[in-house]
C-alpha cells in the first residue's frame, strides 16, 4: 500500500515562541504585582476552550491512504477498484462510508479518493494538502502497511520518521481546512494476515512474486529467524498504531478507531482471491463498518 514543509510558522512554532516569550519575561526581574488583599475582587478564571462537537453528518468526505482505500486487488488482479472502496465507493454491497453518511447521489460531487496504492507515510502530507483544498467535512486515512511492508525489516520506516509524517499531514490539513474532521483506521495486523493467507496454495505462490515480503516471504518457514522477521514486523506495526492513536488525540477533531481494523480477524473471505493479502469486496465491506461505527459513535462525555 509508497510533502512539501511550507515556510508559515506552524500552530506548535508559535506556541514554542510564546513560551519563549513568557520565559524571558520571568526571567527579566521584573517584580511581580502585589498580592490582592482579602478584600479585593478575584480575576476570574479563563473558561476552558469547548470542545468542538463532533459532526456524525459531514456533508463531503475525502479519503487519503494506500492500496486498501484504492481497493487494490478486490475486483481483479494488480488493479485498484475504488469503486468498492471502504471510505468513498459507490458499490452498493460494500456500502461504503461514503455512500452511508452522504447518500448514492452525492458520491459524484461530494467524495474523493486521494489515495495511492504503493503509498507510505511520507506521501500523506502531499495527499492531506489535495484534501485540504476540498475542505471536506470528513477526511478519512489509513497508512502504514507499506511502511512495513518492504523486502526486509531494515527498510521499515522508522517509528520516528513515521511520527513526523502523520504530524505533518495533520498540520497541512489543519492551515487550510481547521474545521475538517478526521478518522484515522488503524493498521492491519499482518502477522494474521500471513497466518490466514498461507492456508492458500495459490496465495503462496503470489507472495512469492514479493508481497510484502518482510512478512510474507518464505510463508511456511517456522525456524527462529522466520519467526523473529515476523515479530520484528509485528511489533513495527503495534508501534505505527501507537504514533497514530496519540497523534490523533492531540487533534481536537481526529478520531482513531480504537484499533479496531488491528483487532479485525480477517478471514480467507475477507482477502482477495489474487493475492491473499489485500482485502476482497467483503473485506472492504467489513472496513466500511468498523468505520461507521467510528464516526458515528456518540462523543464520549469528558
Amino acid at each position: 500500500m509508497p510533502a512539501s514543509r511550507r515556510g508559515r510558522i506552524r500552530p506548535f512554532a508559535a506556541c514554542a515562541t510564546a513560551a519563549a516569550l513568557v520565559a524571558a519575561v520571568g526571567a527579566s526581574g521584573c517584580e511581580a504585582p502585589p498580592e490582592r488583599g482579602p478584600g479585593a475582587a478575584a480575576r476570574p478564571s479563563p473558561s476552558p476552550r469547548p470542545t468542538p462537537a463532533w459532526d456524525p453528518s459531514p456533508a463531503s468526505i475525502a479519503a487519503v491512504g494506500d492500496s486498501i482505500t484504492r481497493g487494490f486487488d478486490a475486483c481483479g488482479i494488480l488493479v485498484d477498484c475504488p469503486e468498492v472502496s471502504w471510505a468513498t465507493g459507490a458499490d452498493a454491497r460494500v456500502n461504503s462510508l461514503a455512500r452511508r453518511l452522504l447518500g448514492p447521489s452525492a458520491l459524484p460531487t461530494r467524495s474523493w479518493n486521494l489515495a495511492r496504492s504503493g503509498a507510505r507515510v511520507a506521501e500523506l502530507p502531499s495527499q492531506m494538502a489535495k484534501a485540504a483544498a476540498r475542505r471536506p467535512g470528513l477526511v478519512t486515512v489509513t497508512m502504514g502497511a507499506n511502511d512495513a511492508c518492504r523486502d526486509s525489516t531494515d527498510l521499515m520506516t522508522p517509528v520516528a520518521d513515521f511520527r513526523a509524517s502523520f504530524e505533518e499531514a495533520l498540520r497541512e490539513l489543519r492551515e487550510v481546512a481547521p474545521k475538517s474532521q478526521v478518522y484515522v483506521s488503524s493498521v492491519p495486523d499482518l502477522m494474521r494476515l500471513w497466518s490466514t493467507g498461507r492456508g492458500s496454495a495459490l496465495g503462496k505462490q503470489v507472495w512469492k512474486l514479493g508481497v510484502c515480503a518482510s512478512m510474507l516471504r518464505d510463508a511456511d518457514d517456522l525456524g527462529p529467524a522466520a519467526r523473529e522477521r515476523r515479530e520484528e514486523v509485528y511489533r513495527r506495526v503495534i508501534a505505527y498504531n501507537g504514533v497514530l492513536r496519540d497523534v490523533c488525540a492531540r487533534d481536537r477533531l481526529c478520531r482513531y478507531d480504537g484499533g479496531a481494523v488491528f483487532a479485525y480477524r480477517f478471514t480467507g473471505e475477507q482477502l482477495s482471491p489474487w493475492d491473499w493479502f489485500h482485502p476482497s469486496g467483503d473485506g472492504q465491506e467489513r472496513l466500511a463498518e468498523i468505520a461507521y461505527r467510528n464516526v458515528t459513535a456518540p462523543v464520549p462525555p469528558a
